[in-house]
């Protein structure tokens, strides 16, 4: 093993991972490369697409900006551990219901984040858009501002807050 490698165990999905390599690793290099994982997306490399959202302990993070040491112990969880193309998860069976992408690239971080975003509403989180914070209403705007992290390039916006709107709806 290489003197600078670093040691480190992420629970992926689930399965318990150890990571054994260079400390400069960004987590989305060790989900795609080092685990084989690629749903989650390199899109810009810089944190400003969303293409590589994952969640972190429940919250939705962009795996390109941070190293895979940093997360000793973490609990990540990728579009793999959300659903598969035999067992969709409501939230996936909502994006294909309502056409809620086309190209598809950017669907598993828009996919991840919008799962902690259903996580950030049950829970009372308010957003930039939230006018009433002791009543919130989730309307298009609201979907919106909260999923604005996540860019699609193919215009497929009133699709995913339709399949994101419906999703709220049939929420526990």
């Amino acid at each position: 093993m290489d003197s600078n490698a670093v040691l480190a165990s992420l629970v992926v999905n689930g399965e318990t991972r150890r990571f054994a390599s260079d400390p400069r690793t960004t987590l989305l290099d060790f989900l795609r490369g080092g685990l084989g994982l690629t749903g989650t997306k390199k899109g810009c490399d810089h944190g400003q697409c969303g293409a590589c959202t994952v969640l972190v302990n429940g919250r939705r993070i962009n795996a390109c900006l941070t190293l895979a040491v940093m997360h000793d112990g973490d609990a990540i969880t990728t579009i793999e551990g959300i659903g598969s193309s035999d067992r969709l998860a409501p939230l996936q069976y909502a994006f294909v219901t309502h056409d809620g992408f086309q190209c598809g690239y950017c669907t598993p971080g828009q996919i991840c984040s919008a799962t902690a975003m259903l996580e950030e509403i049950q829970t009372g989180w308010a957003s930039a858009a939230t006018e009433n914070l002791l009543a919130p209403t989730i309307d298009r705007e609201e979907i919106s501002e909260r999923m604005s992290g996540n860019i699609c390039r193919c215009g497929a916006y009133p699709n995913i807050v339709d399949a994101l709107s419906e999703a709220l709806e049939t929420a526990p």
